[in-house]
């Protein structure tokens, strides 16, 4: 496996190819609501190349995927019901272990044991994230009205 990240972003050439790519994919979803994919062979053909039959929403996926790597952004995938530890949900939300446990215990994040280890799926790690972030947000809304209120010229 290979651990250095970095490796995985593409190269300049890589990176306009994508592009390229991205723009073709959504150029055929928005004129033709097309749901396949005509490879073409080195030499230009598409005889002996195969053709993919894929539904729009994946088209769009891919085009998303390919405009991400065209800016040469890492892309990682994670699979839908992935489990973390809590040491790993810490790395996550850029927060300390023991504070993950802390909000697990509280309730706020949904886990379940594995022996005397505690999982918590990605899918509730990013709702807890999304929340907390709006709850945060909020609340600087509501110090800026009542800065507001009080005339404090913010």
């Amino acid at each position: 496996m290979n651990t250095d990240l970095l490796d995985n972003v593409l190269s300049t050439e890589e990176a306009e190819l994508a592009k390229v790519a991205q723009r073709c994919i959504m150029a055929s979803l928005d004129h033709s609501r097309a749901h396949r994919i005509a490879l073409i062979d080195s030499d230009g053909g598409t005889d002996s190349s195969p053709t993919l039959e894929l539904p729009p929403k994946v088209l769009r996926f891919f085009a998303e995927m390919l405009g991400a790597m065209a800016e040469q952004k890492l892309v990682t995938l994670v699979p839908q019901k992935h489990e973390l530890t809590t040491q790993e949900a810490a790395a996550f939300l850029n927060v300390s272990r023991p504070f993950v446990i802390k909000e697990i215990e509280a309730g706020k994040i949904p886990h379940r044991k594995v022996g005397r280890h505690r999982r918590v799926t990605f899918t509730d790690l990013v709702k807890y994230q999304r929340a907390s972030q709006a709850a945060s947000d909020q609340a600087l809304q509501d110090l800026t009205d009542q800065a507001q209120q009080l005339g404090l010229g913010y």
